[in-house]
This record gives structure tokens, sequence and C-alpha cells, in this order.
């Protein structure tokens, strides 16, 4: 079995596109009907977030930490306690491509990081969508880390001791600690996502955090000098 574990803090308006992206995943042929459980974890959510996903058929587990980390260890551990043999995380602002979890198992290998795509700079515009067009490398070989598109096997991810409890950059310390055991890491591109560019971000120092100082100091240094 396959496990997609999704955390959420308050995302009743766009978790549902993103269980429906991962239960189209699911369904992809060169999965040839492996079952995939989707685990919604809903952080102290004070929204409609739990049944938006039940209603689409995701199972919601229903945390009280405000913290991403416990959040995608609690889910990880219901799914391993399922009996789940490949792990695949993602975010409920984003939406990943149908052939997701099969471009995760074609890499064979114990992790996958993948990288992320945005499709509405709304929040930012033209200038920030030119610079990160110019700046990510969205290549295999790449050396982004994103809770947003990433994959492991659950043995790894056991001898790694899963994710840390960490407000922010939990994916970073998974990432470091599989590497520590030895595991094989894929960098790829072809797991395909598209997440949001929005401002009221939920990570305090995730990928929405990055772009918003981005835009900052693109700001800053555009400023004419001070006489």
């Amino acid at each position: 079995m396959i496990a997609v574990i999704i955390p959420a803090h308050n995302e009743a308006d766009l978790a549902g596109a993103c269980v429906a992206s991962v239960l189209a995943a699911a369904n992809c042929p060169e999965l040839h009907g492996e079952q995939v459980m989707v685990v919604v974890v809903a952080d102290r959510c004070t929204d409609s977030t739990v049944e938006v996903v039940e209603a689409l058929g995701a199972i919601a587990l229903v945390v009280n930490a405000r913290n991403v980390g416990i959040a995608r260890a609690a889910g990880a551990s219901k799914a391993l306690s399922q009996g789940a043999r490949w792990l695949a995380f993602t975010d409920a602002d984003t939406m990943v491509g149908p052939d997701w979890l099969a471009a995760q198992l074609r890499q064979q290998s114990d992790a996958v990081c993948g990288t992320v795509a945005v499709d509405d700079w709304g929040d930012y515009g033209d200038a920030m969508r030119i610079h990160y067009a110019r700046t990510y490398n969205d290549r295999d070989g790449h050396r982004h880390i994103h809770g947003a598109n990433l994959g492991v096997c659950a043995k790894a991810y056991r001898r790694a001791g899963g994710f840390p409890p960490l407000r922010t950059s939990e994916d970073v310390a998974l990432v470091d600690a599989l590497i520590a055991i030895g595991a094989n890491v894929a960098w790829s591109a072809a797991p395909r996502v598209v997440t949001s560019a929005r401002r009221n971000f939920r990570a305090p120092d995730g990928f929405g955090a990055t772009l918003l100082r981005v835009d900052t100091q693109a700001a800053l240094a555009s400023r004419p000098a001070a006489c």
C-alpha cells in the first residue's frame, strides 16, 4: 500500500482540490491498482477542513499541535500502522500531477525530493515570476527540499527516525537524516506538483516565507539610494 500524507491547518478552501488531485494520481495505470491511502492531518483546524476531505474519501486525522513536523509524523505513523510501504507527502495548498506517485516510485530510490511549480503569481506579479523562472532549478539533480513534493520508503523513513517535531524545516531535517544513514535520495524533477504563492502561508519558514523574503529584498534593492 502507498500512503499520501497532507498536513492542513484551516485549509477548507484548498484541501478539496489537493485531495482530488491525489486521488487522480492514485488511479494512474502505472500503479497497477495498488491501494493508496490518503491521510489529511487536520492540525488545530477551526474551519471545515475535516468535513471537506472526508467527503472526498480521505482519512482525516485530527491533531492539536500547530506544528507541521508533528502533523507529518502523525500521518506517517497512521499510514505505517496500516502497512504502507511508501509514504508520499504534499501540502494542502498544492495539486499533484496525474502520475505524481508513479513518478516517485519510478526513481527506484529510498527517497525522492521533487520540485515545485507555481501557476498563479497573483500575490506577487510578473517580477517574481520572472525571477523564479530564472533562478529556480527545476531539473533533475536539483537540491531543493519541499514538503509539498517528497516521498520515502517506509523502511528508510523508520531508519532515519521520521519527522522531528519542528514547526518549520522538518522536511530538510528528515532528508538530512536520510542522507546520514546512507539512504539513496533521488533529486528528481519528474514528480510534478503545482503549489500556491500565497502570502498568508502556514509554515513560518517554508516556501511561502522564502518567496516573501525574496520579494522584500528585491523591493528594498530597487529603492532609490538616500542622498
